[in-house]
């Protein structure tokens, strides 16, 4: 069963998947936001192309552990979601995935000519996370 991460942001959603058997994870896309519709649809379209069974949220506590004003956003996010679909969601806290992420690009010599969006990364780190926690 292939698991989608998804790290949910004002203006982009970076998207994951794992391999078939849930071991590793690879950035995938990066969804531009233009409407909550509109950002579902294109999440379930991958979901269906894909084959995916399971989605991992990274949820964006405070460094204290709170939950604070974008946490609350992806837990509304994430509720729109669960209306659509009867595939299992779960939470991942994803303090400082995006840090993580580009220090990972960085180290394997990923240059980008415009700014790089390190979205994807970040979803694939909150979901590698998952998938070793799991094992």
């Amino acid at each position: 069963m292939r698991i989608m991460g998804l790290d949910i942001g004002d203006k982009r959603i970076g998207v994951a998947l794992s391999d078939p058997g849930g071991i590793m994870a690879s950035p995938f896309t990066i969804i531009e936001r233009t409407g909550e519709e509109r950002d579902i649809g294109t999440i379930f379209d991958i979901i269906e192309q894909r084959e995916v069974g399971k989605i991992v949220v990274g949820l964006p506590r405070s460094m204290d552990g709170t939950v604070g004003q974008q946490a609350s956003k992806v837990e509304e996010f994430v509720e729109q979601l669960r209306h659509h679909t009867q595939i299992p969601i779960e939470f991942r806290d994803e303090r400082l995935s995006t840090v993580s992420a580009r220090r990972l690009m960085q180290r394997t010599g990923r240059k980008a000519k415009k700014k790089p969006r390190y979205d994807a990364a970040a979803a694939a780190v909150i979901l590698q996370a998952y998938l070793e926690e799991g094992r």
